[in-house]
């Protein structure tokens, strides 16, 4: 059996963040990620400069490391009307492939320890967690959830959403077209779903698509998907026609929970899409994961330094702090994709917002938080 002081489930942004954070104040920290870096994931590939200063404040510069600078937002209806404008922060363009394995390179810096083991129990008794992969038994004092969107331990922890049959389907792909915008991120409609373009730090353009399932089943494969769906929106068959793909096969995650999700769950702090996953629309997941570590770590570190901050308030305070910050946005990321999957009030939408791009501006900015530091 191995003792830390702190253990994580998930060595994603959230869970590589929170390690960063808590072993440069000294404490004891250990990631437990079922897969060694670097490698890929389904992801939009795209973080807000929300949480720019914040990564500088742990060491981590991601436009020392190759991140594109993006400052234009585009959007697409399936006929192809586009409008575009500038985004109020920013952000930067960065695969999940760099960008975890930079973090995880400051983590070991730091003293971080890596298990690359797959959990499959977890359990919390006389104030210490025990967490259980096949082959080893872990204990700490306090334990994060940054795992990611879906898991065996969610159905485990009996958490309401991992009975549900989930309807929605995501896929990602990277290509090499020459003439791609650096500076733009782009938003596409087709029938039933919408995917996100924009470069990453290799100068390969990302595409990352959800779907409703129930659209994809009626085609035999990816490729057919994209030739008799995607590629009716014209933008997207330009792309398509242009652009020479990189992965063999593209990548998918099914069964994609969008159901609201605790914070706290069997005394464990969830992070990232663990404690809740906004629509990829609003491009801002990866700031979100990123955010939600920075909370939990500042906590923390709280319950270690303070005797008198009990778990019952460092529980308390997590649940109010992630509501506080995130739960607004989540709603607007619900609402939003209700009309983005109603082709009728998304044509009419869009082209609306067209002739006043403020009104475009403001959608963004609900979906979007502020400079955290």
């Amino acid at each position: 059996m191995k003792a830390h002081g702190i253990l994580i489930i998930g060595g994603g942004l959230a869970g590589l963040t929170a390690a960063i954070h808590l072993a440069s104040e000294g404490l004891d920290v250990a990631v437990i990620e079922m897969q060694p870096y670097p490698h890929h994931k389904v992801c939009g590939e795209y973080v807000s400069k929300e949480v720019d200063p914040y990564l500088k404040r742990l060491g981590v510069d991601l436009k020392v490391f190759g991140a594109v600078d993006i400052s234009k937002f585009q959007i697409s209806t399936l006929d192809g009307f586009i409008i575009e404008t500038d985004l109020p922060l920013g952000g930067f363009g960065i695969s999940r492939f760099a960008f975890d394995q930079l973090l995880c390179t400051r983590a070991i810096e730091l003293g971080v320890t890596f298990y690359f083991e797959k959990v499959i129990n977890t359990a919390y008794d006389n104030n210490r967690f025990t967490i259980s992969t096949k082959s080893n038994t872990y204990t700490s004092k306090i334990a994060i959830g940054a795992y990611g969107k879906r898991s065996v331990l969610d159905k485990k922890m009996e958490r309401a959403f991992s009975d549900k049959k989930q309807s929605w389907l995501a896929v990602k792909s990277h290509y090499k077209m020459a003439d791609f915008p650096d500076a733009l991120v782009g938003l596409h409609n087709f029938e039933g779903g919408y995917g996100g373009l924009s470069k990453t730090e290799t100068g390969d353009v990302n595409f990352c698509y959800l779907v409703n399932y129930n659209s994809f089943k009626k085609f035999k494969d990816i490729s057919s998907f994209n030739s008799n769906v995607i590629a009716v929106n014209p933008f997207l068959n330009k792309f398509l026609e242009n652009a020479e793909p990189i992965f063999e096969q593209p990548m998918t995650i099914a069964q994609i929970a969008f159901d609201r999700k605790e914070s706290v769950v069997g005394h464990m702090l969830m992070c990232g899409d663990t404690a809740g996953l906004i629509h990829p629309l609003c491009g801002n997941g990866m700031a979100m994961a990123i955010h939600s570590a920075k909370i939990a770590s500042e906590l923390t570190l709280r319950f270690f330094n303070d005797p008198k901050y009990t778990r019952e308030l460092l529980e308390r305070d997590y649940k109010k702090s992630w509501s506080k910050e995130f739960s607004n946005r989540l709603w607007f990321g619900r609402r939003l994709q209700g009309v983005l999957m109603n082709k009728t009030l998304v044509s009419m939408g869009i082209k609306s917002v067209g002739k006043s791009k403020s009104i475009l501006k403001f959608i963004i900015s609900k979906t979007h938080g502020q400079l955290i530091s």
